[in-house]
Parts: C-alpha cells; sequence; structure tokens
C-alpha cells in the first residue's frame, strides 16, 4: 500500500481513537499524549516505505526519533501521561463555553485539527520518498541545525523543570518562591523559547523535503505554517491566563521576545526583577 494512504489511515484512527478517549474519560488531552509519538511513526512509514536505503530519509526518521524521545521524557515527567493530566488550559475553557460548544472544539479542534497537523509536518518525509537525490551537504547543515535546535529545546525545558521544582519546594516550605514565573536563562531573551525551538525543528523538517525537490514551492510547508499558527494561538491564551494571576507578566512582556530570543529592551533589567 502507498505509505501516504498508510499514514491517512493511521491518522485516521488517531483521530477516531483520541476522540473516544476523550469522551468516555472525560479529559481533552489525548492528543497530547500521543504528540511526540505519532510523527515518528509518520516519518518511519516512508522510510519502511523506501527499504530504509534512503539516506536522506533515514536520517530523518532519526531525527525525529531523537526529537520524539525528548518531548516524551519531558512530557512523562511533567505527569502528562498519569491519569488527571490534562492541560489545564481546557478547564478553563470548559468554564467559558456551553458543552456542546466544547464539544463541537473538542472534535474539530482538539482532535481533528491537531492531528491533521502532526500528519502534515511529517509530510516533507513524502516528498523526500517521491525525489530520491542523494544526500549532500544541505542535508548535512539541516541535520546540524536541527541537533543544535533539539539541543536549545532540551535545556529550555530543563531552566522550565528545575524552576517549578524550586518553586513548589518553597511553597511547600512556607516560603516566597524566588519569582512567580521563569524569566532568567533562555527566558530572558524569549518568553516562549522552547517554543521557539519545536516549531524551527518543524521548518527544518520541510527544508530536508525541499532539499530533495530542488525547491523550497512544496505544499508541504502547509505543516509548518499551521503548527506555527498553533503555537501563536496558545501562545495567546496562555499569556492572557498568566497575565490574570501574575499582573507583573505585562512588565515581563514588555521587555522580552514573545518566541524568537532576542536581547531584552532597554529597561528590561528594572522590569523583570
Amino acid at each position: 500500500m502507498d505509505a501516504l494512504i498508510v499514514c491517512l489511515w493511521i491518522c485516521a484512527g488517531a483521530c477516531a481513537a483520541t476522540w473516544t478517549a476523550s469522551l468516555i474519560s472525560g479529559e481533552h488531552s489525548w492528543v497530547d499524549r500521543i504528540w511526540s509519538i505519532i510523527p515518528v511513526g509518520y516519518v518511519a512509514v516512508f522510510a519502511a516505505s523506501a527499504d530504509f536505503a534512503d539516506t536522506r530519509l533515514n536520517v530523518l526518521t532519526a531525527l525525529v526519533l531523537l526529537w520524539g524521545a525528548r518531548l516524551t521524557f519531558n512530557f512523562a515527567r511533567r505527569g502528562g501521561y498519569a491519569p488527571g493530566g490534562e492541560d489545564y488550559r481546557w478547564a478553563i475553557l470548559r468554564a467559558r463555553l456551553t458543552p456542546w460548544q466544547f464539544q463541537v472544539f473538542n472534535l474539530l479542534f482538539i482532535t481533528v485539527y491537531q492531528n491533521i497537523i502532526l500528519l502534515l509536518i511529517s509530510l516533507p518525509a513524502d516528498t523526500a520518498l517521491s525525489h530520491p537525490r542523494p544526500f549532500g551537504a544541505l542535508d548535512a547543515a539541516l541535520a546540524v541545525v536541527f541537533l543544535a535546535l533539539l539541543a536549545g529545546e532540551t535545556v529550555a525545558d530543563q531552566q522550565q523543570w528545575s524552576f517549578h521544582r524550586r518553586k513548589h519546594a518553597a511553597v511547600a516550605a512556607g516560603q516566597e518562591p524566588e519569582s512567580r514565573f521563569l524569566r532568567t536563562g533562555l527566558f530572558k531573551y524569549s518568553r516562549h523559547p522552547n517554543y521557539f525551538f519545536e516549531q524551527a525543528q518543524w521548518w527544518v523538517v520541510f527544508g530536508f523535503g525541499a532539499v530533495a525537490a530542488g525547491s523550497v514551492a512544496q505544499w508541504t510547508v502547509l505543516g509548518a505554517v499551521l503548527l506555527t499558527a498553533l503555537f501563536v494561538g496558545s501562545t495567546v491564551f496562555t499569556e492572557s491566563i498568566t497575565r490574570s494571576r501574575y499582573p507583573e507578566y505585562a512588565d515581563y512582556q514588555a521587555v522580552t521576545s514573545p518566541i524568537v530570543p532576542w536581547p531584552p529592551r532597554r529597561g528590561a533589567s528594572a522590569a523583570i526583577r
């Protein structure tokens, strides 16, 4: 069977499974639980279709596997796979919508839209399968960039993990936390550096397909574009919640880049203390 058809069937099955699980459990983060796993499967399907004889597809599969393993580990240690590990934002959104409105949102956005994005970001592998050019210097450069971005996201997530552990320990001890939200390390240069590195890795994946095809004019750019749009919307929603909890977050926003790491704007040293 054609590799793309196989992936379409996997996507349909993932939609059915995650939507059904959300109805049975009453939790709505099932797509989050497969987020770091299913793209690895999609890319591997295309590599397998080439009998694992295409160097570009093999390298791409290895890189996406590293991405998935790291993200799965980070999601697991935050309790994402545990019962009750639902994204806190869905509870807030449920309170703002009627039950039927939220269920429509659950089906169309949480389930279908996000599963489609997970398929689309993997489809540069289909482009590579259709254009079996030799692995070259541009591919090697893209692999190095991907690994650098993966390292950056690892550092950002570790900084965030360490901060929250210190914060919870201070609260448990009846002490005032050092800060109510993270604004040091990479977070001094971006309010969401982990978001930046995550998106950028999938733009690099698109680059592999573009190199294989010999042109950036590929419709598979849609995956990276929709992923970026998803993160932009998520950032706006998340920050509105954070600002309502911590009014001083507005000062941090005033001097710090939202996504792309950049030196803090003038006056940052006073505003972020």
